[in-house]
């Protein structure tokens, strides 16, 4: 099993986002209707909300259940360490 989980279909969906993001300058260039291109940004943050749990989800399943099952209690600790820095960032 590899160590680092595959991304490519997040990889897609970043894509789409930044086409997206490129659709919002053009609008906010052109005047569009604010209520329009706020629509725009809410899509655009879901868009990479949905990105972020789904990296999350697989860096469980992947980097967190490997450093658990491995021998190495630094390692372990570490990832333990990495995720509650992100749940603090989140929540402050």
């Amino acid at each position: 099993m590899s160590v680092n989980p595959d991304h490519s279909d997040t990889l897609s969906a970043l894509r789409r986002i930044e086409g997206q993001v490129r659709g919002i300058q053009r609008m906010v260039e052109e005047k569009k209707y604010c209520i329009d291109i706020l629509n725009q940004i809410a899509a655009v943050k879901g868009a990479l909300g949905a990105a972020e749990k789904r990296i999350l989800e697989r860096h469980f399943h992947h980097c967190v259940k490997n450093a658990m099952a491995g021998s190495s209690d630094t390692d372990a600790a570490r990832k333990i360490s990495e995720i509650m820095d992100l749940i603090n960032k989140r929540i402050s």
